[in-house]
């Protein structure tokens, strides 16, 4: 290893222990060596510390034993004579400094520094800060199914604000998530993007962490966080979640601007958890291979061939399809908003007759690639004449044909539902809902720069033939815009629509022999195995049978799997003897099976991607649910967050259990354990998203009124004051037999 690096790293260790040293000192005159602090909505107390030594930091106090660990680790600078291996030390330096900086910014939170809020260009900018466990658990999906292939750091700033962004569209158009921080002389890549107008946040998977190298951290804290989230690692087993990030979180640093001592000994912490750096300036790199999968540190100057550098440096796997249109095409454009006064065009959205439909057709009555836009010469010639500041309503009806050999009616909605990812995807393109409640709009930036109506095919033919080549074989698109004809078609639809819902509806575990499996988390959490019925989907929420059944057909070898049934061994449960022998193989015979319709024995196991999680409440004789995002506090004395860390990485806790949320409405929903009628509490924003569903269900358990039976956050969020609610409204939980 070069002299220089390491001689940098120590360096920038010394200075940052000595500066939270001082930042911690400020806490603690402030508020006490007592004081209690956790950073917002985590149940990994300072995650850094927790997983690399197993250290409950839960007070200021402890954060000094925890600094004095930190200073352990510290080494002498080495000196001009000296050529050694410093490859132990210059490591150790950058553990010191991850160390430092989590209690740094702890510190800050404490004293009411964090979030950065700053004055750029006159408006106040809000860094995103720590990055919540609810955050990490809403991207899991996608990292463990390779929609998003890793994630970026960037550091400093680029030569050019045009530069930068062209760096970050790069990245996005990639979908690989970039955090942003760091400065070079006060500016920054944030600041050059906001200067660009370009959007920054979750959505746009461009997110500003802070304006210092030290809030790099933050993302450190997160990584770590998906060994201990979805790995199932133990805080304190240190080896084993730096090997967990090396070969299973692709991340990388990307360092534009002079490096400081700060930067390589932040570096050289994220190198030991298997993370590069690239840097575009001339400095010593680090080829031979080691602790990183490939190089360690590489120099790359040309700007045009640094994210690339970045991904075969790091050995990111990424696949792009290219759609043939004029703007920005990829997966970091979804979250995008198009604001009203943006918009140039605007179809449904109750405010115009809208609708999709999907139809399975013959090979012979299809033309494959035919894109055609049905419309008057009038309604034409108004789109073209379109002028800024007021956007044209108009209907519109998106008809997809698709024909194949293997192609099912019962796909038609799975490619549907797709159909909302696949418009989004365009810069300049918004799109909400499905079917006949969908709602798009179009802005002045997209057609000023030449998109048009007709693209909108282009986008759902070439996404349909690249993500279903096993199923569909032709692909046909025919846009409609004038009411009548949108009206009638819709009316056709609608027939379609109902009949599909009554064919889903007489679908039941107990009429089909065949479940599918979901091994997509395996890549975070090894021994976790989902397996989704059609009374059952899967924990994530993304999935249900027939999605797993389609997966299956487009792609017989992947993470989908048909699972026989067998012989069922205990209706009641949900065991069958198919399954169980299935989850004992695939769980690497960790697991003897596990119970479908129970969370009190032999649960399905979870990652750390569901959607809610099912706790019992023993003193109520019934479960809580408490989904994904809500950070509120629950009547078993636990946040989401802490709740999550018992339930992850594909572990059976009997009495505790993830799901997705849409199983609750199940006939199948925990019916071993008393179904529906023992749900004592959830947040008031899911049961108000369920509904509907709710009042249904409700009906046919025969407790009319059920729903207002349910206490929520805004009764009591403790347990006395909840079970004061429930004997006031009569809960039925409440005189069912004991749950233990």
């Amino acid at each position: 290893m070069s002299r220089h690096i390491a001689a940098a790293a120590i360096r920038g260790s010394h200075k940052i222990v000595a500066e939270a040293a001082e930042a911690l000192n400020k806490a603690i005159a402030a508020k006490g060596d007592d004081y209690r602090f956790e950073f917002p909505d985590t149940a990994f107390y300072l995650p850094h510390i927790f997983g690399m030594t197993g250290m409950k930091v839960e007070t200021l106090g402890q954060m000094k034993d925890a600094l004095d660990y930190a200073r352990g680790m510290l080494s002498a600078e080495p000196a001009k004579e000296e050529y050694l291996p410093y490859l132990g030390e210059t490591l150790d330096a950058g553990q010191a400094t991850l160390f430092a900086e989590e209690i740094l910014l702890a510190s800050r939170y404490v004293l009411g520094l964090e979030p950065v809020v700053e004055k750029i260009d006159g408006s106040d900018f809000t860094y995103n800060g720590f990055i919540s466990d609810t955050i990490l658990r809403d991207l899991g999906i996608q990292l463990v199914d390779g929609s998003m292939p890793g994630f970026a750091v960037i550091i400093g700033k680029a030569p050019t604000d045009e530069t930068a962004v062209e760096i970050c569209r790069d990245l996005q158009q990639r979908n690989i998530l970039t955090f942003l921080c760091g400065n070079v002389d006060g500016d920054s890549v944030t600041k050059q993007l906001l200067r660009k107008g370009v959007d920054l946040g979750w959505d746009a998977r461009l997110v500003a962490l802070g304006p210092e190298t030290y809030h790099a951290l933050y993302a450190g804290d997160w990584a770590c966080r998906g060994a201990l989230t979805f790995g199932g690692k133990k805080g304190g087993d240190a080896l084993s979640v730096l090997k967990y990030n090396k070969d299973r979180i692709f991340a990388f640093a990307m360092v534009l601007g002079p490096m400081s001592d700060l930067i390589w000994s932040t570096g050289a912490g994220a190198i030991t958890y298997g993370f590069p750096a690239i840097c575009d300036t001339e400095v010593p790199e680090i080829r031979p291979t080691g602790v990183c999968t490939y190089e360690h540190v590489v120099s790359q100057t040309d700007h045009k061939k640094l994210v690339d550098t970045c991904i075969e440096t790091r050995g990111l796997k990424i696949t792009i399809t290219k759609v043939p249109v004029p703007v920005a095409y990829g997966p970091a454009f979804e979250g995008e908003r198009i604001r009203k006064e943006d918009t140039v065009f605007e179809f449904g959205g109750q405010k115009t007759a809208s609708f999709e439909w999907v139809s399975t057709k013959e090979l012979s009555e299809i033309e494959d690639g035919r894109i055609e836009v049905i419309a008057s010469a009038e309604t034409l010639a108004k789109m073209e004449s379109a002028a800024p500041g007021k956007a044209v309503r108009l209907p519109m009806g998106l008809v997809i044909d698709v024909a194949g050999r293997k192609m099912n009616p019962d796909f038609e909605p799975v490619i549907e539902r797709k159909l909302h990812d696949y418009v989004n995807c365009a810069q300049g393109v918004w799109h909400m809902g499905q079917r006949d409640v969908n709602w798009m709009r179009i802005s002045q930036q997209a057609f000023g720069d030449g998109f048009r109506i007709k693209h909108l095919g282009d986008i759902v033919y070439v996404m349909v033939k690249n993500k279903f080549p096993a199923i569909v074989d032709k692909v046909q698109v025919k846009i409609y815009l004038d009411d009548d004809k949108v009206k009638e078609l819709q009316e056709q639809a609608r027939a379609v629509y109902k009949a599909r819902n009554e064919r889903v509806a007489s679908l039941n575990d107990e009429s089909v022999d065949t479940f599918y499996s979901c091994l997509l988390c395996q890549s975070f959490a090894p021994n976790h195995v989902c397996v989704i019925s059609p009374e059952r989907l899967g924990l994530c929420g993304a999935y249900n049978w027939l999605d797993a059944r389609a997966a299956y057909e487009i792609d017989p070898t992947g993470p989908n799997q048909p699972v026989a049934k067998g012989e069922c061994t205990d209706p009641v449960k949900g065991r069958w003897k198919g399954v169980d022998g299935y989850v004992f193989q695939t769980s690497h015979q960790t697991l003897e099976g596990f119970s479908a319709y129970s969370i009190m024995d032999a649960p399905m196991t979870s990652c750390g991607c569901f959607e809610c999680i099912v706790a019992l409440v023993p003193e109520a004789n019934g479960f809580m649910i408490v989904n994904r995002g809500y950070t509120g506090m629950t009547p078993i004395g636990m946040k989401f967050s802490t709740l999550a860390g018992t339930v992850g990485g594909g572990v059976q806790a009997p009495g505790f259990g993830g799901i997705g949320k849409y199983f609750i409405t199940s006939k199948k929903f925990l019916s071993a354990d008393g179904g529906l009628k023992r749900v004592v509490w959830m947040p008031k924003s899911l049961k108000e998203a369920l509904r509907e569903d709710l009042v249904r269900r409700s009906e046919e358990e025969g407790v009319p009124g059920f729903i207002d039976m349910i206490c929520d956050e805004t009764i009591a969020e403790d347990s006395e004051k909840m079970l004061e609610f429930l004997s006031e409204k009569g809960h039925p939980a409440l005189t069912m037999d004991s749950i233990l």
